[in-house]
């Protein structure tokens, strides 16, 4: 497979304190990539690290198969455009006087090709309002074209979607479903958003505590993600214990709901609920998220209150 983007053993220190730890990545050609990690698991770090803004501890890097050390990785550089952490843009100019800028910056010599780059990202009609004065989304989409503005093949985007509203989620997944299948462009987003970067990836990688837990395909993921019964219940203690005494797999929720990862009979567990004191609300099947999945397979853990079980593990004491 042709890969655009590669690690191996890769290291980041800072101080007592190691942000990548024997890092690898395989960013195939033509990907639209998913780098899936939670807030502070490295994937900022290993971004600033491939775009030459700080440089790696240990292990090396390869962009279109030229080591980090070469001195033609600056050279492999010019074909990527990156969006780290917020776009980079002069708020008090207009869209097009910002791309203006930035075919200064890179030394292209004429600005032809601005109208349709504009068009390609949605701000053609912006314009002499000012950048200041754009939403978060457009200002996105700013930030894109200008990565855009040195026609690259490769793009990496860091949190893209992160407090844009629905409408502006919508208009980037586009975006980069565009550039993607019509430029060809490859793809390295970053993002804990889950959700939405199930809705784009052809492939995973899956980052926790600066390593590398699992790389994967979507086509894999999708074999991987199981089936589940989503039950809500009214005591999701008493829905535990009963699970537990029939040896299951689950995952809880909330404190009403529970994904079971197993064939069950109903009629028994509702029957083992009720000598519980609990009913159930709701019940239907369904397949595993990749939420669910990236929380399973790094271990669980508390995120936004949810205590994750697999296995027989005890509830969490509130």
């Amino acid at each position: 497979m042709d890969y655009i983007l590669t690690a191996r053993s890769l290291g980041k220190r800072y101080k007592n304190f190691k942000a990548l730890n024997d890092f690898s990545i395989h960013v195939p050609k033509g990907a639209i990539y998913g780098f899936v990690g939670k807030n502070g698991a490295g994937k900022t770090t290993f971004i600033r690290l491939v775009c030459g803004l700080q440089e790696p501890s240990a292990g090396s890097y390869a962009i279109y198969g030229t080591e980090n050390n070469d001195p033609g990785i600056s050279r492999c550089r010019r074909r990527m455009g990156a969006v780290v952490e917020t776009p980079s843009i002069y708020q008090d100019m207009t869209a097009e006087d910002n791309l203006k800028e930035q075919y200064r910056i890179i030394g292209l010599p004429s600005f032809d090709s601005i109208p349709e780059l504009l068009r390609l990202v949605g701000l053609e009609n912006t314009g002499k309002k000012k950048a200041k004065h754009f939403s978060l989304g457009m200002k996105q989409r700013l930030g894109i074209a200008i990565a855009l503005a040195g026609n690259p093949d490769f793009l990496i985007l860091d949190e893209p979607v992160n407090g844009l509203d629905p409408q502006g989620i919508i208009e980037m997944r586009e975006l980069i479903l565009k550039l993607n299948r019509e430029k060809g462009i490859t793809f390295l987003i970053s993002s804990h958003i889950l959700d939405e970067l199930s809705r784009l990836a052809t492939h995973y990688g899956f980052i926790d505590s600066g390593h590398m837990v699992k790389e994967m395909s979507a086509a894999e993921l999708d074999a991987a993600c199981r089936k589940c019964i989503r039950v809500q219940v009214s005591d999701v203690r008493a829905l535990s214990r009963v699970l537990d005494e029939m040896d299951l797999e689950y995952s809880i929720l909330s404190d009403t709901m529970a994904d079971i990862f197993a064939k069950i009979n109903v009629s028994q567990l509702a029957l083992a609920l009720a000598d519980q004191g609990c009913d159930i609300i709701s019940l239907d099947e369904r397949e595993e998220s990749l939420e669910s999945y990236y929380v399973n397979l790094i271990g669980g853990g508390n995120r936004n209150e949810q205590t994750v079980i697999r296995g027989f593990r005890e509830i969490k004491e509130k």
